[in-house]
Parts: structure tokens; sequence; C-alpha cells
């Protein structure tokens, strides 16, 4: 017989992640023990697509947590150039060629930066506007990443909710297996001949 497992009318987190059913009574989800193992294999099935969704997360996050102060750094710099004059000496600094070769350049006054876009693409902006673009990524990517780490969180909770859900099913499969066996007993120790009535 199959299972009858659902998700009913559970509700999801603001990313759509549905919650997972909370078991409080396992009739609601097996009336027979014919039903436990659909049951088990629907739970476990549950249990994979939120490992699956957390590792794809936590790979996210991960990717946030490098690009964020890479961001950041980048509107460090342009917030300083935007605050030279226009009629101030040339800063003489240094820049990374690779990891382990330097360069010295002289960088005069300019109210002009080029940015990295990605994909091998380039593009020249006015210093203020390079400001609120970075200012734009730099919100957008903590956001995500605030995101990433509250849907973390809840994932583990669905993960634990179907984890105890589990537990409880395999427990009441355990509880009717031994009311069934202990049933038999009774009907058979009612049918022993060998039973001795008192004399009178």
């Amino acid at each position: 017989m199959a299972a009858k497992v659902q998700i009913k009318d559970a509700g999801t987190n603001p990313r759509g992640i549905p919650y997972a059913p909370f078991v409080d009574k396992v009739e609601d989800y097996v009336s027979s023990r014919a039903e436990v193992d659909g049951t088990m294999k629907s739970f476990q099935e549950m249990i994979s697509k939120y490992q699956f969704m957390e590792v794809n997360t936590q790979r996210r996050a991960a990717g946030l947590k490098e690009k964020i102060p890479d961001i950041r750094k980048t509107l460090d710099m342009v917030q300083f150039l935007k605050s030279r004059k226009l009629d101030s000496d040339p800063l003489e600094t240094t820049f990374e060629l690779n990891e382990t070769l330097y360069a010295r350049a002289e960088i005069p006054p300019t109210d002009e930066v080029y940015l990295w876009l990605g994909a091998n693409v380039m593009l020249s902006y006015p210093v203020a506007e390079a400001e609120t673009l970075l200012e734009s990524k730099l919100s957008t990517a903590q956001h995500s990443l605030d995101n990433c780490e509250e849907d973390l969180d809840f994932l583990r909770e669905q993960i634990t909710t179907l984890e105890v859900a589990t537990a409880r099913v395999y427990n009441w499969e355990i509880t009717m297996k031994r009311k069934e066996k202990s049933e038999r007993g009774d009907v058979e120790g009612d049918g022993d001949p060998k039973r001795i009535l008192p004399s009178r």
C-alpha cells in the first residue's frame, strides 16, 4: 500500500524552501505497518533533498564570503580616489601583477575608474557612479549572504524534524509488532489444551 506522506499546507520560508512535515501523531501518516516502509522511504528522500540544498547553499555562502571583502576593498579605493582633489600631487603606490610580483605606479588625481565586471570585461565609470555601483553590489552580496545563513539554519531544522519523524515512525512500528505478538500469544494461550481445570 502506498504511503500517505504529504506536506499538508506546511508553507515555505521566504526563499520558497518547504517546511518538513512535523509528525505529532504517527497515525496521521501511517494507518498500518504495511505503510511504514513507504513512509520511511519518503522521509529519507526528503532528507536527501534538504541535504542537497544545504550543500549548494554552503557553496554559495562560501563564494559570497570570498567576494564581499574584494568588493569592500574596491569600494574603499574608489572612495579614496574620490576624496582626492584634482590639483593634488600624483599618488605613488604598488599594484599586484600576480601572487608574487608587484609593480610601482603613480596615480594622478582622476574622476574616472575602470572596474572588472567579470567574464574578462572591464568598463570605465565616473568615480561617483562607480561608488554607487559598488555600494549596491556590496549591499546585494551582504543581503544574499544573510539569506544563505538563514536558509542554512532553516535547512538544518528541517533535517532534524525529519530525523525525529523517522524515529517516531520506527518506534511506532516496533510498538505495533510487540502488540501484535502479545495478542497472538493471548489467543494461543486461550486455546491451550493443557490447561488444568480446578477440581471440585
